[in-house]
């Protein structure tokens, strides 16, 4: 774990405390093809080490690829998904012949390209065993849900406009199922009534609250806490060599002092600095 997975971590604990509630543990393993057992192994050894415990069974999304074919399923049948044959090299070359700039938080934003495609093709292509995605129709949500709400804490009731976050995909060959697709069922499963998460997923949380309406299903509140940054204002992500606890460990700082010091950047709008002594 980096030190944005345990600020993370000890939000969701904190919020659940504050409720009187349960904070639920969740492997989000569905990417398969990313996976060795030893890293599991290791998370929970950091939240042992820092003292973060969690109540209840902890649910493996790797372990309910049925049920989200099973909702895939349900979605297929009701027409809110359809199969995308689009490699992703073809539609960023589709969007740089539109002149659409990238969404800055959701990538590029789909044109449409297999929308529009005839059942008759759709089924021929399938049959030949061609690779494809299936992307949920947004158009089809708004018209069937029209614009819904959400709440934050932080930012109070938000306004979501299906369309404007474009067809995303919701599983593919690699992929039994999206992020979107399988926390939206896991949350309710679980009878999640709080989501805390980092603010980079606040523009995900319109998509969610998509799917919740099509698939009747209730709606958290979110609370969307600050990313962690250095000092200079710069995000700590994982990608760019952000602290690993065991790194913290290994420098002589205390369980103590790593949660006291990301409880202090939660404060100081994700500014996070500390020191071994």
């Amino acid at each position: 774990m980096h030190v944005g997975h345990l600020l993370a971590a000890l939000e969701a604990r904190r919020v659940a405390d504050e409720h009187g509630g349960r904070c639920l543990l969740r492997i989000e393993d569905i990417d398969q093809r990313a996976q060795n057992p030893r890293w599991t192994e290791l998370l929970y050894e950091d939240l042992d080490w820092l003292g973060l415990h969690f109540d209840g069974e902890v649910m493996v999304q790797s372990k309910r690829f049925s049920r989200y074919a099973a909702v895939l399923d349900d979605l297929r049948c009701r027409g809110f998904l359809y199969p995308c044959f689009c490699t992703r090299g073809e539609i960023k070359q589709q969007l740089a012949e539109m002149g659409r700039a990238p969404h800055a938080t959701l990538g590029y934003l789909y044109p449409g390209t297999c929308k529009n495609m005839s059942e008759a093709e759709r089924a021929e292509r399938l049959a030949r065993g061609e690779t494809h995605a299936w992307r949920l129709d947004m158009a089809r949500v708004q018209d069937a849900y029209g614009c819904l709400e959400w709440e934050d804490a932080y930012r109070g009731v938000q306004r979501c406009v299906p369309t404007e976050y474009g067809d995303v995909v919701l599983a593919r060959k690699e992929f039994p199922a999206s992020y979107h697709l399988a926390v939206v069922v896991d949350d309710a499963e679980q009878g999640v009534t709080h989501v805390t998460r980092g603010e980079d997923l606040f523009d995900a949380t319109h998509i969610h609250r998509a799917l919740q309406a099509v698939l009747g299903l209730p709606t958290p509140l979110y609370q969307h806490h600050a990313l962690l940054r250095d000092n200079a204002g710069k995000r700590l992500a994982k990608r760019d060599g952000a602290r690993s606890l065991a790194s913290l460990r290994e420098s002589g700082l205390t369980p103590q002092q790593v949660r006291a010091s990301l409880s202090a950047a939660l404060r100081n709008n994700g500014i996070w600095s500390i020191e071994a002594h």
